[in-house]
């Protein structure tokens, strides 16, 4: 069993800065790629940035130049440091994994989410 726990989010004023924090615990062999998404109210979750494992990284166009994803293999987390926020980044931001785990000698990989923790930014 695998788990993903997040942290960090919270109530901030436009143009401030957030970070937020996922560690992933259990049964892990490896993990691939990494990365976190949100979803706004009324909109279907999207992906913000994700690194793989050799740490290239990916960005929704709308948080280039604004959001940093950056992990750290050896502890099987990863985090996103979020500037100059805008009330538009309001939402539910989920952490996910590509996590490969082992069943005796077989290997399985799939997806996991954490439970995700909310970011509201004040205009």
């Amino acid at each position: 069993q695998v788990q993903l726990v997040e942290s960090g989010g919270g109530l901030v004023q436009a143009g401030g800065s957030l970070r937020l924090s996922c560690a992933a615990s259990g049964n892990i062999v490896s993990i691939n790629a990494m990365g976190w998404y949100r979803q706004a109210p009324g909109k279907q979750r999207e992906l913000v940035a994700a690194i793989t494992s050799g740490g290239s990284t990916n960005y929704a166009d709308s948080v280039k130049g604004r959001f940093t994803i950056s992990r750290d293999n050896a502890k099987n987390a990863v985090s996103l440091q979020m500037n100059s926020l805008k009330p538009e980044d309001t939402a539910v931001y989920y952490c996910n994994a590509d996590v490969v785990t082992a069943g005796g000698i077989v290997y399985y990989t799939r997806d996991y989410w954490g439970q995700g923790t909310q970011v509201t930014v004040s205009s």
